[in-house]
């Protein structure tokens, strides 16, 4: 069984991310997950690179896995940094 799907597209409104996924899902992810995204211009944002893991911004340092939005998980990098 396979845990992810492949994006097909990504976009933005106020405080949401939609990702359209090619099984026909579309997952809304709220921005608060990604304070990098959050805080990012929408110009930024919608320069997205869809790969077949995931999700990458360059400008913005960001990089979101399909499977963690599927598990329900935000940014890792600030729970790893509250565990050191």
């Amino acid at each position: 069984m396979t845990i992810s799907a492949r994006a097909l597209s990504v976009t933005f409104d106020e405080d949401q991310m939609w990702v359209r996924l090619e099984d026909g899902r579309t997952i809304g992810v709220p921005l608060a997950w990604f304070p990098r995204l959050l805080h990012g211009s929408m110009a930024a944002r919608e320069q997205v690179e869809i790969s077949p893991s995931g999700l990458h911004w360059d400008e913005l340092d960001e990089d979101i896995s399909i499977a963690g939005i599927l598990a329900g998980r935000g940014d890792m990098t600030r729970a790893s940094s509250r565990a050191a």
